[in-house]
Order: C-alpha cells, then sequence, then structure tokens
C-alpha cells in the first residue's frame, strides 16, 4: 500500500472516529467537567502506554521553555473540549460541530494580533462568507436562549482550540504524542476539583474509557502517523469527514437535524474554512521561526 494511500486511510478513520465522540460524551451521562477529567485520564494512560513502548521518552527533545508552551497549551485545550460538551447540552452535536470549525478564523486573527501578519482583502472576504454562514447555520430565533448559548459556547471552544494551535505551533523538535501527554496530563490537576467520581455509574464508564482510549489514544497515533504520509491540502479536505460524520451519527441516533436554512450556511463555512486553511498552509514561513512539522500541531485537522 502506497503511504499516502495508507496515510489517507488513516486519516479518514480518525475523523470517522472524532465525529462520533459527541455520543460517547453525552451517553456517558457525566457533566462535562467529569468527561473531560475522565477523558484526560484514560487519555493520558493511553497515550503514556504507546509512548512508553515506541521510545518516545528517550531524546524527548523538551526543554523548560518547550514544556511551558505545552502545559499552557494543555489549558487552552482541555477548557475547550468543557466548553465544546457543554454546547452539545445547550444545543446538539451538529450545530456545535459547525460552529466548532470557524477555528481557522480566530487562528488568522490571532496571527494579525500576535505576529503582526497581514490579513489580505481574499481573507476578509473568507472571513465574511463563514459569518454569513455561521448566521445561517445558528438559526437562531429572538428569545431562543438555548441555541444562542450553544452558539456562544461552540464560538469560545473553537476560541480556545486556536490560542492552542497558536501556542502549540511554536514547540518544535517534540513528538506531538508527548506534547498531547502534556496536555492532558495539566487537565487532570486542573479540573480534578470538579470531578465526581461517584457520579458516573453503570455503562457510563465504558463511554469515557472509550473517549480516553479511542477518541484520544486511537485517535491522535492515527492522525500523528497520517500526518506524516499526506499533503497539507489532503489533510485540509479530509478534515471536513469529522463535521460530516458527526452530524450524520447526530441525526442518527438522535434524530437531531439542522433545517434547510441552516443547510445553507454549512457549505458556506465548510467552503470558507477550507480556503483559509489552505491558503494558511501555502503561505511561506517566518524567517525568524523554525519551522515546526505539520504533526506537531494537535489542532491540525481541527479534531476535538
Amino acid at each position: 500500500m502506497r503511504n499516502e494511500t495508507r496515510g489517507t486511510l488513516e486519516l479518514t478513520l480518525a475523523m470517522v472516529l472524532s465525529g462520533t465522540l459527541g455520543v460517547f460524551v453525552v451517553e456517558s451521562g457525566a457533566s462535562p467537567f467529569e468527561v473531560v477529567f475522565f477523558r484526560c485520564l484514560f487519555g493520558a494512560v493511553a497515550l503514556g502506554a504507546y509512548s512508553l513502548v515506541r521510545g518516545f521518552f528517550t531524546g524527548h527533545g523538551f526543554t523548560a521553555k518547550k514544556l511551558g508552551l505545552a502545559a499552557l497549551g494543555g489549558v487552552f485545550i482541555v477548557f475547550n473540549w468543557v466548553f465544546l460538551f457543554e454546547a452539545y447540552e445547550a444545543t446538539s452535536i451538529s450545530l456545535a460541530t459547525v460552529v466548532y470549525h470557524t477555528q481557522p478564523f480566530f487562528l488568522v486573527l490571532l496571527g494579525a494580533l500576535f505576529m503582526r501578519e497581514r490579513i489580505s482583502a481574499g481573507r476578509l472576504g473568507w472571513l465574511a462568507l463563514a459569518f454569513a454562514g455561521l448566521v445561517l447555520v445558528s438559526g437562531v430565533r429572538p428569545g431562543d436562549t438555548g441555541s444562542l448559548a450553544g452558539l456562544g459556547l461552540a464560538l469560545a471552544a473553537a476560541v480556545l482550540y486556536a490560542l492552542a494551535t497558536f501556542v502549540t505551533k511554536r514547540i518544535t523538535g517534540v513528538r506531538p504524542h508527548l506534547i498531547a501527554l502534556v496536555q492532558v496530563l495539566v487537565g487532570m490537576p486542573l479540573l480534578l476539583p470538579f470531578a465526581d467520581f461517584g457520579g458516573v455509574g453503570g455503562s457510563g464508564w465504558g463511554w469515557l474509557v472509550g473517549l480516553g482510549f479511542i477518541h484520544t489514544g486511537l485517535m491522535y497515533v492515527l492522525m500523528y502517523a497520517a500526518y506524516a504520509k499526506l499533503p497539507t491540502a489532503k489533510i485540509a479536505v479530509l478534515a471536513f469527514t469529522y463535521p460530516a460524520v458527526a452530524m450524520g451519527v447526530d441525526w442518527a441516533v438522535y434524530g437531531h437535524h439542522i433545517g434547510l436554512v441552516q443547510a445553507l450556511g454549512v457549505p458556506l463555512i465548510v467552503l470558507a474554512s477550507l480556503k483559509v486553511t489552505l491558503v494558511r498552509a501555502a503561505a511561506p514561513a517566518p524567517r525568524t521561526a523554525a519551522r515546526a512539522p505539520e504533526a506537531s500541531s494537535p489542532a491540525a485537522t481541527r479534531a476535538a
């Protein structure tokens, strides 16, 4: 099997798994804070065991600065998950996932704010198109506070994920598995005060273990393996398997579907996000900064 073909299969499977994440969250019956705590706990076991077996701890490449950046990215990642899972409850998996995919636009704004990257007229146009899509997808009506809350939570999650990506891309020379491991380890003490070990019962534990071992361990391993085999353009395109699967699963399991007007906004967000992602990927790296491998970012495919 050709390297690129294998990478395509690996990333597609990772995005399909990501699309089922919402069901695991909802079916666990735990609060978003508890879900994220146990995802971090079981995810740390999975990533730690994989890294140990593969010998990644030898010559890990961490310095105090890189470790600090990874920990800061972990704070953003962990609370990004909390807000996203809160959004599932406030609205629906479908709506939250689509709105969540506005992350690339916040990354562009962060680049302009902190790195003084110029926002071209073309990018502004795509941002405007995405905003129009967001308005359509939200389907918010006056007095519909539930949808407004869900929309706000998903946007907050997107901002936090963009911040995590922005910080993590400053880390070079460290395997992404180890960066992800640091991030979930940071999440455990952060969320421990909110975790109720007696609040999860019966089958809920199975769903939480699945979130850690499948959606954090296996999914990240598949993604990082695929990154090394695929061009950035293909990674960006395959990333949209995630929201497509999430919407399909939400409809199949819970009967949730977006309306006609909302459906008109989905391709606008997808197209604008894809164009912004590809433009960023094609842009030359700043001469003053070392370019990190694509796999160094846990957000390279915008997986939850």
